[in-house]
């Protein structure tokens, strides 16, 4: 059964949707931008966009949008957290984290369109899940480039309270549209 998305408020048109793309992307980059500084890889705000993404446009959509991010910063654009941008960037450590993303992007926005996005509770979860994809992708890629102990240690265990943090503003804000979009009529 598929729930009606928070994107669907708008017409269902290519150009609404190439809007909603470009947008996106713009959201993944200034999010991109607001950092604090970490070794070996920063934290951002992005991975509660990708989430948001996700809930808000469906997997279809949040794919999409996470997809041509990459795209962008493989072509060189500056949308990555650090100065730099390219295949070396993606090869580098936060590369995993980065291909993470588009995996959580499905997965979350697969849950949001059976209707996870719905209750507090299963957004959560939800974005938990999303969360746990793209350390799952960071951590593994990491640990190709430092060892299993050392990923951990680095590109997880530093990360847990921000996490919990970004899970549950991620939540905030898709209950917040959900709430504003049922006032305005549009679902």
């Amino acid at each position: 059964m598929h729930f009606p998305l928070l994107s669907e408020a708008f017409p269902k048109t290519t150009a609404v949707k190439i809007v909603a793309v470009v947008l996106g992307t713009l959201l993944l980059t200034a999010s991109a931008k607001v950092q604090v500084p970490f070794w070996p890889v920063p934290m951002t705000m992005q991975t509660a966009v990708v989430l948001i993404l996700g809930m808000a446009y469906g997997w279809r959509l949040g794919a999409a949008t996470v997809a041509l991010y990459l795209v962008q910063g493989l072509a060189g654009l500056p949308v990555f957290a650090g100065p730099m941008a390219g295949p070396a960037y993606l090869m580098g450590p936060t590369g995993g984290y980065l291909v993470g993303f588009l995996a959580a992007a499905v997965v979350v926005g697969g849950l949001a369109e059976r209707g996870w996005d719905r209750s507090w509770v299963r957004a959560t979860a939800a974005m938990a899940l999303g969360h746990a994809v793209i350390f799952a992708f960071g951590v593994a890629w990491l640990s190709v480039q430092f060892g299993v102990e050392k990923a951990v240690a680095v590109g997880l265990a530093p990360f847990w309270a921000a996490t919990l943090l970004k899970t549950a503003l991620g939540v905030v804000v898709v209950k917040a549209a959900w709430s504003l979009a049922g006032r305005t009529g549009k679902l």
